[in-house]
């Protein structure tokens, strides 16, 4: 596949080792060959798996959890991504601070979902989700506006299981949606 043909995501949150492995690993499974999803934390937790309260999680919803090593968040890694999906507007912050030019490619995952909905399926040219993304990226970034609700998603570290089971429901409930506008029905 040409770079062209395909499209990367890269997802952050502060450690790299809950929210941002589980969006990786949710959007991964429903975006197909064509995205390449990563992820990295703001202050990651270098070569740590992913929590086992969220790998339990991922492994329920049938997606994998091995083979993964938390990293750090730096320019290089911001700068090749497609789009960067943060969990949190502070995240978003952090990352535009580090690399200003990403500030029409960067959004948090919550903030995507949203602008996708509005901007429906019949904007986007026909073809693989990587071809789609691509058109619907710089659309988004002329339309944001504020947000009715929090655009954040929780960090579950250190809290009960409950706390890990809506993160990981909000986290997938987004993916779903993105994956609604994206994934041209078959």
């Amino acid at each position: 596949m040409s770079d062209h043909q395909r499209f990367s995501i890269l997802c952050v949150c502060t450690g790299n080792i809950c929210r941002s492995p589980v969006a990786e690993r949710l959007l991964a499974a429903r975006l197909g060959p064509s995205v390449e999803v990563g992820s990295a934390g703001t202050f990651g937790v270098v070569g740590a798996p992913i929590s086992e309260p969220m790998a339990r999680r991922l492994r329920a919803a049938t997606v994998g959890a091995d083979l993964f090593a938390a990293r750090r968040l730096r320019a290089p890694i911001a700068n090749a991504a497609d789009l960067v999906l943060a969990l949190t507007k502070a995240h978003r912050s952090e990352i535009v601070e580090l690399s200003p030019a990403l500030v029409r490619r960067t959004f948090t995952l919550l903030e995507f979902a949203r602008l996708l909905e509005v901007m429906g399926p019949h904007e986007l040219p026909v073809g693989t989700p990587a071809v789609r993304l691509r058109a619907a990226v710089p659309i988004l970034a002329t339309r944001r506006s504020p947000s009715p609700t929090s655009d954040d998603i929780d960090d579950p570290i250190g809290r009960s299981e409950a706390v890990y089971e809506r993160v990981f429901g909000e986290i997938a409930q987004a993916v779903d949606r993105v994956a609604a506008v994206i994934v041209a029905p078959t």
